[in-house]
Order: structure tokens, then C-alpha cells, then sequence
């Protein structure tokens, strides 16, 4: 018995992010400023993401990318212009493979680097922050990112926008669950989450949320000096 419940304790700490059963994860602000929330977006940069930005810059509002290697060097120009509007770009590793809780420290330390390059190359920045792939954590990863030296960000407010098809599910999923200090976790790869998105921004503006990024959220540093 004390194995089996090492078994499923490990492995729901693996899964659950917001657990920091293997490293330290920022999820959410404890103590906000005011009404301060984050939106966070993965997968990018993708063309979704120039309507993403549309939006942004509509209601005047800041985001974080977490973006993938091969997207960055497939998309330059759009990852260029979420740096250059003034969002904050983040460590996605570079292949977002679906086996990628399997990698050693290596090869996770690889995927860290390649990234960081390719950021660096397009925006002249060294980003601090990274989002494992699917929120998946475990000793090697743990391992990599010491080594690497970023911080590991997660969420609270997980949109399920990948997985629910009904855009006023995702919208209501995402406000029954936001409270100041919240870091909201959306995708920049559908036209859904556009739709979802700007319904979003609408109630923000509304019901007096501020906007920033998840590193004026959490008051950590996004790049390296």
C-alpha cells in the first residue's frame, strides 16, 4: 500500500503543476495589486497569433507568450511583433514533443537552450520564464531548469480552450474561476480562442481587471540582465 500511494501521489505531482511536487512552479499571485490578473498564451507563434495581438492592442491590454522554438524560427516576424508591442515572450522548449516527460535532463536542457536562442536571436532578450509542455513536471525537468536558471510559471485558470469546442463553455469555465492575482492559461492556435478572447477582454474591462504580464504579476524578472 505505502507504494501504490507513492505511485498515484508521484504521478498526480507530475501532472498538477500547482502541486510543486518536483520544482517550484509559480501559479498565481497570492497578493496582487488591486485587480491584477495575467493571460497567458502557449503554442504560439502561430497566424492566430497576429489576431490575438489585434485584440491586445484593441483594449489595451499586456499578455505572455510562452512560445515554441520551431514556431519562433517558422513565424519571426509575428514573434518579433509581440516583443516589439510590448508583451512578454517565454520558453516553450522547441519541439513541444508529446513525450517530452520521457526526456532526460539533457536533452530537456537542450530543448531550454535551443529556445532561448531562438528568442534571443529574433528579440536581442534572454527569457527567464518557462512553461513546461502540457504542465508536466518531474526530476529531470526539475533538474534541467536548475541548470538553465529559469522560473518555472504555470496557472490557475485553466481555459480548456484545446479541448472544449463551445466558446461560451470556455468563457464561462475561465470566469467562474478568475479572481484577482489569477494566471489564465489560453492557447494562440484557433480561431475559437479569438472569439473566446475578445468576449474575455469585454468582461475584464468591465468588471475593472487589470491586464499585465505574468512577470509584473509575480514581480520576478522576465529576462536576463
Amino acid at each position: 500500500m505505502p507504494v501504490l500511494l507513492w505511485f498515484f501521489i508521484t504521478a498526480a505531482g507530475s501532472v498538477l503543476i500547482r502541486w510543486n511536487y518536483h520544482l517550484k512552479a509559480y501559479c498565481r499571485q497570492k497578493k496582487p495589486d488591486g485587480n491584477q490578473i495575467a493571460i497567458t498564451f502557449d503554442d504560439g507563434p502561430t497566424p492566430y497569433t497576429e489576431k490575438v495581438l489585434d485584440l491586445l492592442a484593441k483594449y489595451n491590454a499586456k499578455a505572455t507568450f510562452f512560445c515554441i522554438g520551431r514556431q519562433i524560427d517558422l513565424y519571426p516576424e509575428i514573434f518579433k511583433r509581440i516583443v516589439n508591442e510590448g508583451h512578454t515572450v517565454s520558453n516553450h522548449t522547441y519541439n513541444h514533443a508529446s513525450n517530452i516527460g520521457f526526456y532526460p535532463k539533457e536533452r530537456m536542457v537542450e530543448e531550454l537552450m535551443l529556445t532561448g536562442s531562438a528568442i534571443e536571436r529574433y528579440s536581442g532578450k534572454k527569457a527567464l520564464l518557462f512553461r513546461p509542455p502540457f504542465g508536466v513536471t518531474n526530476p529531470n525537468i526539475a533538474r534541467a531548469v536548475k541548470t538553465t536558471g529559469h522560473y518555472v510559471i504555470g496557472w490557475n485558470v485553466r481555459s480548456l480552450d484545446t479541448i472544449i469546442k463551445d466558446e461560451a463553455h470556455i468563457l464561462s469555465r475561465i470566469i467562474n474561476r478568475l479572481a484577482p492575482g489569477s494566471i489564465v492559461l489560453l492557447h494562440d492556435t484557433t480561431q475559437k480562442t479569438v472569439n473566446v478572447l475578445e468576449q474575455l477582454l469585454v468582461f475584464l474591462k468591465q468588471n475593472k481587471y487589470e491586464l499585465v504580464t505574468v512577470d509584473q504579476l509575480l514581480k520576478i524578472p522576465p529576462y536576463e540582465e
